[in-house]
């Protein structure tokens, strides 16, 4: 399969330092990518569906050039793998505070239904803590199994969720958008 397709990762962490754990995985995504990585800005988000009491979190959204070889299943391993290292344990409690959440949410425009894996993520539409962000670099994206660009997806979305922009992206991510 050709890979001129970009996989998009939405980040989250809401357990210690967030800010500077985003930006350390980041530098970490930057080594996935075939290409150059383009980020968002950080952004202050609301938990959603977390156990109460949960604290805020701090989210970005990424877009990297995976390798020839790469499939979504083998970036999806290497998420899973950099959460581990950044000090995520799974347990019971879904959606508890966590140092480090990755999710592949798209890989180009192909689809997948599996156990382990579903592309494009099944709620990215639906977050404001995904598409915020998503919108900074890839505006005009289109979802696949979505009739909307992200920005329009963004624009109709009515949530409660609050999300505040915490900084400002590099320049070199600020004048190129994906889509």
């Amino acid at each position: 399969m050709p890979h001129c397709a970009l996989a998009i990762v939405a980040l989250g962490s809401n357990l210690g330092d967030s800010r500077q754990i985003i930006l350390r995985a980041m530098k970490r995504l930057q080594s996935l990518s075939d290409g150059p990585l383009l980020r968002s800005a950080l952004w202050e988000s609301s938990p959603v569906d977390c156990p109460p009491g949960s604290p805020n979190f701090v989210n970005s959204v990424v877009a990297l050039v995976p390798g020839a070889d790469e499939t979504p299943e083998t970036i999806l391993a290497e998420l899973q793998a950099l959460e581990k290292e950044f000090g995520r344990r799974r347990r019971e409690i879904l959606n508890e505070p966590r140092p480090l959440d990755l999710d592949l949410i798209a890989f180009g425009q192909e689809t997948r239904a599996t156990a382990s894996l579903t592309l494009p993520h099944p709620r990215a539409h639906l977050r404001r803590f995904v598409l915020q962000p998503l919108a900074e670099i890839a505006p005009q994206l289109v979802l696949p199994g979505q009739q909307l660009t992200v920005e329009q997806l963004l624009a109709c979305l009515r949530t409660v969720e609050a999300v505040q922009r915490i900084d400002t992206p590099p320049p070199y991510s600020t004048d190129q958008t994906v889509g």
